[in-house]
């Protein structure tokens, strides 16, 4: 399955760039994976003809090495062609969220997989059934089920939540149904929103967007901020209650599924299948609550530096300085991306030349194109894409590199690991992506060529710590808030949502951030809140990306190795298991604490500057 892992160009009349006018070279090539939408069709008919075969491996798995054998190698045959189905449709559906005929091919396939679901529902239950040690037996028998050992260890390691057949078929076909909220947001928030338009710094009308949003915030004219931030929120808060409904949907729907297979919690549910401790989720919101002050700090700093008297969300973004507004084109920044990579050797670079080279990248901000960045991660035999939104911001740059971390850890994964193992688990797709961005900062600090130049740099990795570590511990402590509250029976209303957020914003940004209404409602924006427990993992991702990156840095090809092991681990071994092999002990409090150890070196350095 597609694993997401969740800005713009515009012509100078302030509207969207339509998508014929754009050269090929910036636009997706999804000819890799279908030539033609009759092959794509052809395929959906070949896997819909294996549902009924499935039958036929029912109650013979563990008959011997070679029916067990046969049943995995049919069943990856299925899903390797499934996921491909399944990226095209994706993808397509993605260039353009309106076009029905996507949204009915993608559906198609949601019904599929569902059907697919049900069929293969047996497996696990009569693997488990079968037993560890006869599945042992099997494994030592036939040499072409040797590579399965991490998969069984794993399975049995969790085979507490399995429930039998019949159950397993039943749950099976709750998913489309437990994915609905998920959906209905995403449709509402990328093509049925309808956003206001307001004036730009030189009166010219310009028509709110996803894009226009997060460029905005960058925006020296604060009054100008500030009408892009209240119109932004404008469509969220109108529909409050659909959305609340929305989000209490995808919080029941976890509690069911976590009920169902007998987990302690919500969050158990999403942790354990990774074998990721809850003590690494606790220890770092722990250690955030008690290491606040740095952002405290900041944010005295940002309201002295920029003269007002009290800070607002949509201040929290803009540079303190005077040379943000340095706009990058694409090929610019492909470029800068490039030569940061550098140090990680021509491997490395010969991979992401392909990617650059060869159409994986949808760079432009056109209507209807989903909002944001992502990763496709990969279906097996075909190269992952990437989707962005170019704004030409350095915003972008960062964006970029961080999307080009995902695409390679999925290329080389796919590349190096059987079917079985060619994913990776969300607790590691983070360090990939964070670790790159690392490098580029060392790249662009070190190709400073004045004094104002690199306390800009520095500035733009406080706002990445602050982004990314402590923005998203905020997400990850008030996602488990709302599940606790939920799961003992509470019923949360769009303004006990507005009121829990609100609170926690207050308490992370410290007394110098006046809290706007609008910003009470970011739990009805973030898509990541449909993921369940997933955005914990941005902020581990940088304590143990910061750590690989300095070993690159300072082991030089033994770091280099490390990284590119870990590229090519997949979920060959348990995620904690692997980041250990690259020299991160996530669970200990080393990578934490050094990531607040940095904010407080840049902070001072940015103080003795001032």
């Amino acid at each position: 399955m597609i694993n997401e892992r969740i800005f713009s160009e515009e012509n100078s009349s302030g509207s969207l760039m339509q998508r014929d006018k754009i050269e090929d070279k910036y636009k997706w090539n999804l000819k890799d994976i279908y030539e033609t939408e009759e092959l794509w069709e052809e395929d959906f008919k070949y896997v819909k003809s294996k549902i009924e075969e499935y039958k036929t491996y029912e109650g013979t798995i563990g008959n011997s090495a070679d029916t067990l054998l046969a049943l995995l190698q049919f069943d990856e045959e299925v899903g390797i062609k499934y996921d491909r189905l399944h990226l095209y449709s994706f993808l397509a559906k993605d260039l353009d969220l309106a076009n029905t005929k996507y949204q009915a091919m993608a559906g198609r396939l949601q019904d599929l997989g569902s059907k697919l679901g049900s069929a293969g529902s047996f497996i696990r239950p009569e693997l488990i059934e079968i037993g560890k040690e006869k599945i042992a037996k099997f494994l030592a028998e036939k040499e072409e089920l040797a590579h399965y050992a991490h998969y069984f260890d794993n399975m049995f390691r969790t085979a507490e939540h399995s429930l039998d057949k019949d159950k397993e078929e039943i749950i099976s076909m709750t998913v489309q149904m437990r994915q609905t909220a998920y959906q209905t947001f995403s449709y509402f928030k990328n093509a049925d929103i309808k956003y206001p338009t307001t004036k730009d710094s030189d009166g010219n009308d310009v028509e709110i967007s996803d894009g226009r949003y997060y460029s905005a915030l960058f925006n020296k004219d604060r009054a100008y901020r500030e009408r892009v931030y209240k119109g932004y929120y404008a469509p969220m808060i109108e529909h409050r209650n659909m959305l609340s409904s929305l989000f209490n949907g995808s919080i029941h729907a976890n509690i069911f599924t976590a009920k169902v297979r007998k987990f302690k919690s919500t969050r158990e549910a999403a942790l354990k299948p990774n074998n990721i401790p809850l003590e690494v989720y606790d220890n770092l919101v722990k250690a955030v609550n008690e290491n606040l002050a740095p952002l405290h700090r900041w944010a005295a700093i940002k309201k002295r530096v920029l003269g007002v008297d009290k800070l607002h969300p949509y201040d929290s973004y803009v540079s303190i300085f005077d040379s943000d507004d340095t706009k990058y084109s694409y090929d610019e920044g492909v470029k800068i991306v490039r030569e940061s990579l550098l140090p990680l050797g021509d491997e490395y670079l010969e991979a992401l030349d392909k990617a650059f080279d060869n159409r994986w990248i949808d760079v432009y901000e056109t209507k209807g194109k989903r909002g944001g960045a992502y990763s496709s991660g990969t279906s097996y035999g075909v190269h992952p894409y990437v989707l962005l939104n170019w704004n030409n911001q350095m915003n972008d740059v960062s964006t970029l590199t961080h999307e080009m971390g995902h695409n390679m850890h999925s290329y080389f994964t796919e590349k190096n690991q059987p079917y079985v193992y060619a994913d990776y688990p969300i607790f590691l797709a983070e360090v990939a992506s964070i670790t790159n961005e690392a490098l580029l900062m060392d790249y662009l600090i070190a190709n400073s060529t004045s004094k104002l130049e690199k306390l800009n740099l520095i500035e733009m990795y406080l706002n990445k710590i602050v982004t990314t570590f402590y923005r998203q511990t905020r997400f990850a402590e008030y996602e488990q808030l709302v599940h606790e509250k939920t799961e003992v029976g509470e019923s949360l209303t769009p303004d006990d949502l507005c009121k829990l957020y609100s609170e926690m914003y207050q308490k992370y940004w410290g007394p110098n951030m006046e809290v706007d209404d609008e910003e009470s409602y970011t739990w009805a924006r973030v898509p990541h809140f449909y993921y369940g427990f997933y955005v914990f993992q941005y902020a581990t991702g940088l304590a143990a990306a910061e750590l690989i990156a300095k070993n690159v840095k300072d082991k030089g090809q033994e770091g280099v190795d490390s990284l590119m092991q870990f590229l090519k681990a997949g979920k060959s071994k348990y995620a904690i298991d692997i980041l250990k092999d690259a020299g991160v002990d996530m669970t200990k409090p080393e990578p934490v604490k050094a990531v607040i150890d940095t904010m407080n070196r840049l902070l001072d350095e940015l103080e003795a500057e001032l």
